[in-house]
């Protein structure tokens, strides 16, 4: 997460998160960033951006769809099953945190096209899998050695 004020970089954070999908870890990155708002920005309108289309679409029709359905799919079958929904805490506290916060908004940004937030953001996401990588490496061998 890159957070920028007048094209100055005001805050930044990454990490990784263990055995979690890359649809998990958008939904995480925004959750991440609306806390960080919530704390330190409060009562600020606010536009994150992300190259996330499931995480826009989430936003912007899912969300309302799947609180209204008790947080399950619905299939236009009546006599077919609802479905869980993937991450369907994650998607709750985004929830959440979006009614808390009704100055922020999302957008779509496309990934790699040089949007200096955007870049930045993604350079430390992928030093954070770097590191989380080695670091599980390391486990690995010191799990396997006698």
């Amino acid at each position: 997460m890159v957070v920028l004020e007048d094209d100055r970089q005001i805050h930044a954070a990454s990490g990784s998160e263990a055995g979690e999908t890359n649809n998990s870890l958008e939904v995480i990155a925004v959750v991440k960033a609306l806390l960080w708002l919530e704390s330190d920005t409060q009562s600020r309108n606010a536009i994150l951006q992300t190259d996330s289309a499931h995480v826009v679409e989430g936003w912007h029709r899912w969300l309302a769809i799947w609180r209204n359905n008790g947080w399950r799919r619905v299939n236009p079958n009546q006599r077919s099953r609802r479905r869980q929904i993937r991450d369907a805490v994650l998607w709750q506290q985004l929830d959440a945190l979006r009614e808390r916060n009704p100055l922020v908004s999302i957008e779509l940004c496309k990934g790699h096209s040089g949007i200096a937030g955007h870049d930045r953001a993604d350079l430390l996401a992928r030093e954070a899998a770097h590191m989380a990588s080695i670091l599980q490496r390391n486990i690995n061998r010191s799990a396997s050695a006698p």
